[in-house]
């Protein structure tokens, strides 16, 4: 009795859960046949707007050339009208003067005969029917005004519903990523004249090959492209990859999007370490502030006394998506802030390999200022480019202006204007430290080393501020310099 009552109730359980299923999709069925009724109407009114439109189009089209006709049958008619006067006021002259002859002649035996016949002689020489031209000035042909329509009338009957265009194909090897810019090209797999603009979306990654389902960075939408190439420009890459994929629309409906294509975006990434920052200085990555207080480190040591310490440093931020292996763990091992007059703060990711480039940009009221890279073991007391763990340029607007690269306590002053904006570029390997203006790209100073260790973006600011740019790529403009410089030495070794 109890197992037929289980089975029963299994069965209640099924068709309940059958019931709501049909129930749904009776639902769905009535919404559906709603949304026919819907779009029917809105597709007709569309179809009537559009013959509308092509009726309009024909009127405006037939009245123009019917006012061509009209105003060169008016242009004729005027010159054929002139000319048939002239020819009429023309003959009744010489009719006249006809006469006048016959009447001389018959009177031929009259004293003043010779005097008449030479009157006579004159007149016929001045008469108008002998300056006209017998050649009518204007034809009165008017087939080039007929017109043709049958290849219009066949496009026209070949008219249909537009189709769903089909999904574009990413030309990955067309495709080009470079000075944080990345040019994307595709093409159809047939060619399609209906199409009227394509679609871009793309996004940012760390997640190598075929883009996940769920990401965190939300597909960006670019609309309205005319071509079948896009060039996305002054881009953050500040993620190792980005995901793109496109679609094609014609004015009626969209296609499908493209097989999404995942490209490396590779460039220096990196954030102002705070836990390293001298006391005077606020931090508030990406920005940097003299502060004459420092009350940063006393809102530090407050965050630590409630045991959030881990949260003041960049490195622990959790907006950061992927934390990179040669990024230095929190505290820094255990290494103290800047102090005394070194007025520092480190990046918080090490340089131990290939090339790298980034960029800052200082205010110009600070009374000094200075960029580069020290090794992480930089004292605290260590101000930049006077150690042999330092390289730096540095800007002193206190008292007398100057503009040195510096090195082991050693400096060279620079003869070159003083940029808003420095790039920094460092090949550790073949050991390049070079500084350029980042608008220009004119060559500022280069350093020659041989880096022992790891390096880490560092810099100064005393009585003003500045400003990072993180995840770029080394320029184009750059790279072909630092080949031609690779292959000479540097003329500032003696800072080396």
């Amino acid at each position: 009795m109890g197992d037929q009552k289980d089975a029963l109730r299994k069965i209640i359980t099924t068709l309940a859960v059958k019931n709501e299923e049909i129930q749904n999709f009776i639902y769905v069925l009535k919404q559906m046949l709603q949304n026919v009724e819907a779009n029917s109407d809105r597709v007709q009114q569309d179809l009537e707007a559009e013959f509308q439109s092509l009726f309009t189009l024909l009127d405006e089209l037939k009245d123009g050339m019917l006012m061509k006709i009209k105003q060169d049958r008016a242009s004729r008619t005027y010159e054929l009208q002139n000319q048939l006067a002239a020819c009429t006021k023309a003959l009744e002259s010489s009719e006249e003067l006809l006469e006048t002859a016959n009447q001389t002649l018959q009177g031929a035996e009259n004293h003043d005969f010779n005097q008449a016949a030479k009157q006579i002689k004159d007149s016929v020489t001045m008469a108008p029917a002998f300056r006209l031209s017998l050649k009518a000035k204007v034809s009165d042909n008017m087939s080039h005004m007929m017109v043709d329509f049958g290849q219009e009338r066949r496009i026209l009957q070949s008219l249909k519903f537009l189709p769903v265009p089909s999904a574009p194909e990413i030309d990955t090897a067309e495709s080009l990523v470079a000075d944080n810019c990345v040019t994307l090209v595709w093409r159809m797999p047939e060619e399609d004249s209906k199409i009227d603009h394509y679609v871009l979306e793309y996004r940012r990654t760390n997640f190598e090959g075929p883009p996940r389902v769920k990401e965190d960075q939300p597909w960006m939408v670019i609309e309205g492209i005319k071509e079948t190439e896009y060039t996305l420009s002054g881009l953050k890459f500040d993620m190792k990859y980005m995901n793109f994929r496109v679609k094609a629309c014609n004015k009626a409906v969209a296609g499908e999007f493209s097989e999404p294509v995942t490209l490396e975006t590779r460039a220096f990434v990196y954030r102002l370490d705070a836990t390293t920052s001298h006391q005077n200085l606020k931090v508030e990555d990406p920005s940097v502030e003299w502060d004459a207080m420092g009350g940063k480190v006393q809102d530090i040591k407050a965050r630590e006394k409630d045991g959030k310490g881990r949260t003041a440093s960049p490195v622990n931020s959790p907006a950061r998506c992927v934390q990179s292996p040669k990024r230095m763990p929190t505290g820094r091992g255990g290494r103290d802030r800047f102090t005394a007059e070194s007025y520092t703060v480190l990046g918080d990711t090490l340089i131990d390999g290939g090339d790298h480039y980034w960029e800052v940009r200082y205010d110009r009221d600070s009374k000094a200022f200075a960029v580069g890279v020290a090794y992480r073991t930089l004292g605290k007391f260590d101000q930049l480019g006077k150690t042999p763990s330092s390289w730096c340029l540095h800007l002193n607007n206190w008292l007398q202006v100057s503009f040195t690269a510096k090195h082991n306590n050693k400096s060279k002053i620079l003869d070159v204007p003083v940029p808003d904006i420095i790039g920094i570029y460092c090949n550790f390997h073949e050991g390049f430290l070079s500084f350029y203006n980042a608008k220009t790209k004119q060559l500022l100073h280069t350093f020659r080393a041989k880096f022992s260790q790891p390096v880490l973006p560092a810099f100064m600011v005393w009585c003003g501020s500045f400003h990072v740019y993180s995840g770029l790529q080394v320029p184009s403009a750059i790279k072909c310099l630092q080949k031609r410089n690779s292959a000479t030495s540097s003329s500032n070794a003696s800072l080396s």
